[in-house]
C-alpha cells in the first residue's frame, strides 16, 4: 500500500490549488480525479470557459446585427458547427497547459484515475481495487446539475450545461428552466445566436441573489433581445411530443402550455458527496448534502474540504482560495481563514453583473444603519462614446462612518470594473477614499467614484472630471 502525506480527492479548481500549496511545502501528495468532466474540473471543461467563449462570440454577432453607430453597416455569417469545433480546441488547450503541464512540474504530486471512496479514517480506495494511505485528505470533488422534481422529467430527454455545450447543432428553440447565473448566460448565449428562447423563473425576479435594481433592468434588456422571459413560474409537467419537449407552467394563476427543441436544466448546483464513504468517517452534511467544514475548512479529526462540494458560493476564483488554505491548514501549523466578504462573482451577460460586499438586504440583515445610491450607467461619460448606457451602479455604506459595504454593478465589462470595488471593500475604504481618488477619464470605471459622490451632490449638475 502506497502511503502519503496527504491525498486530495478531485482534478477541478479546489484540487489543484490544493495540489499547488503541498507542493510548495514540499509535501508529498496525490491527487485522485474521476475524469467524468476532464481535468480542471467544471470551469474549464463545461463551465466558466466554454460558455464565456461563446457569448464573446453571441457578442459579436449581435454587434454585427445590430450596429450601434452610426454610418455602419454590416453583416455576418455562422457556422455553429465550427464555433462549437473552436470551443472544443480551446478547452484542450487549456487543459494541456493549465492542467496537465502544471502537474508535469509538480514533482511532490503524483496523480491517478478513478473514483475515491474512504474505507477508513486513513484510507481510500480507487475503484474499489487499489487502496492509498494518507495521514490527512482534502475532499474536493466540486459539484453538478441539481435536478428538480417536476412530475414527467424522468421520460423526457433535458439537457444541462454539460449536453449544451456539446450540441452540433444549432436548436430552433430552447426552454431554459432557471434564472440564476447559468440560466440568464445560457439564455443570452443560444439567443443571440438565433435560438428562440423561453426561460422560467419560479422566484419574482431572475438573478434574485442580485440587487432588485439589477434584476430588473437585466430583464429587461433580455426581453429586448427576445428572450421570453416568465418569473413566479411553477412548473407542473414536462412530457415529450414527437421531436419537441413540452412543458406546462402555472403562471399568474394561468396554467401555459410551451413547445421546445431542448429543455435545458439550470436550476442550482449540487454537491458531488454521493459514495465518497463519508458516512464511514464521521463527516457531516448539510441539507442540501454539502460537507460541513468550520472557518479553517476542516470537516474532520484528519479531513478538510474546499471548493463547490462545501456549498455556496460555488466560484471558480472562490474553490481554488479555499483549496490552497484547506491544504495550508492542513499542512502549517499557521492558520487562515477564508474571507468571503472579499470575494466578487460576476454574471457574464450583456451587460454583466459584477458585484462585491453586502447588497442592501444583507447590509441590513446584519444590522448597519446603512444608506444606499444607485446611478444609472448613463450619467458616465464613456458609456456615451460607446453608445451603450445600459445598466446601474449601486453602491451600500455604513451611514455613520461612510465605510463602503457593498459595490454591486451591471454594465458592459462590470466582471472586470468590480476588481476596484474588491480592494475598496478589502481595505474598508469610504466614500471620500473613493471620491479623492484620482480616476482615468474617459472609462467606465469612473461610474464608482461618480456613484461615491451622489452621495455628497447632484452628479447631474456636475462637468465630466472634478475632484
Amino acid at each position: 500500500m502506497e502511503k502519503y502525506d496527504l491525498i486530495i480527492i478531485g482534478g477541478g479548481a479546489a484540487g489543484f490549488a490544493a495540489a499547488m500549496k503541498a507542493n510548495d511545502l514540499k509535501i508529498k501528495a496525490l491527487m485522485v480525479n474521476n475524469n467524468t468532466i476532464g481535468l480542471g474540473g467544471t470551469c474549464v471543461n463545461v463551465g466558466c470557459v466554454p460558455t464565456k467563449y461563446l457569448l464573446n462570440i453571441g457578442d459579436l454577432i449581435n454587434e454585427s446585427r445590430n450596429q450601434r453607430f452610426e454610418g455602419i453597416k454590416s453583416s455576418i455569417s455562422v457556422s455553429f458547427q465550427k464555433v462549437i469545433e473552436g470551443k472544443n480546441n480551446l478547452i484542450k488547450q487549456l487543459q494541456l497547459d493549465k492542467y496537465e503541464n502544471v502537474l508535469k512540474k509538480l514533482p511532490n504530486v503524483d496523480l491517478v484515475e478513478g473514483n475515491a471512496k474512504f474505507i477508513s479514517h486513513s484510507e481510500i480506495q480507487v475503484d474499489n481495487q487499489t487502496t492509498f494511505q494518507a495521514k490527512n485528505f482534502i475532499i474536493a470533488t466540486g459539484s453538478s446539475s441539481f435536478i428538480p422534481l417536476i412530475k414527467g422529467i424522468e421520460q423526457v430527454d433535458y439537457i444541462t450545461n454539460i449536453e449544451a455545450l456539446q450540441l452540433k447543432k444549432l436548436p430552433n428553440s430552447m426552454i431554459v428552466l432557471g434564472g440564476g447565473a447559468l440560466g440568464v448566460e445560457f439564455a443570452q448565449l443560444f439567443s443571440r445566436f438565433g435560438t428562440k428562447v423561453y426561460l422560467f423563473e419560479m422566484l419574482d425576479s431572475i438573478v434574485p441573489n442580485e440587487e432588485p435594481e439589477i434584476s430588473k433592468y437585466l430583464k429587461d434588456y433580455l426581453q429586448e433581445e427576445g428572450i421570453e422571459i416568465y418569473t413566479n413560474a411553477k412548473i407542473i409537467e414536462l412530457e415529450n411530443e414527437g421531436n419537441k419537449k413540452v412543458i406546462k407552467v402555472l403562471h399568474n394563476n394561468d396554467e401555459l402550455t410551451f413547445k421546445a427543441e431542448h429543455i435545458l436544466i439550470a436550476a442550482g448546483r449540487k454537491p458531488n458527496t454521493h459514495n465518497l464513504g463519508l458516512e464511514k468517517i464521521g463527516i457531516n452534511l448539510g441539507k442540501k448534502g454539502q460537507i460541513i467544514v468550520d472557518e479553517f475548512m476542516k470537516a474532520g479529526e484528519n479531513i478538510w474540504a474546499a471548493g463547490d462540494v462545501i456549498g455556496e458560493p460555488m466560484l471558480e476564483t472562490i474553490a481554488a482560495r479555499e483549496g490552497m488554505i484547506a491544504t495550508n491548514n492542513a499542512l502549517s501549523e499557521e492558520k487562515i481563514k477564508m474571507d468571503y466578504r472579499i470575494a466578487p462573482h460576476a454574471i457574464f451577460t450583456n451587460p454583466q453583473v459584477g458585484s462585491v460586499g453586502f447588497t442592501d438586504l444583507q447590509a441590513n440583515q446584519l444590522e448597519y444603519d446603512c444608506r444606499c445610491n444607485t446611478i444609472p450607467i448613463g450619467f458616465v461619460a464613456k458609456s456615451k462614446i460607446l453608445n451603450d448606457d445600459r445598466g446601474v451602479l449601486k453602491i451600500v455604506i455604513n451611514r455613520k462612518t461612510e465605510e463602503i459595504l457593498g459595490i454591486h454593478i451591471l454594465s458592459t465589462n462590470a466582471a472586470d470594473l468590480i476588481h476596484e470595488g474588491v480592494m475598496i471593500i478589502k481595505n474598508h475604504m469610504t466614500l471620500d477614499d473613493v471620491i479623492s481618488t484620482i480616476h482615468v477619464f474617459p472609462t467606465l470605471s469612473e461610474a464608482i467614484k461618480l456613484t461615491a459622490q451622489s452621495f455628497k451632490r447632484d452628479i447631474s449638475v456636475i462637468s465630466c472630471c472634478i475632484e
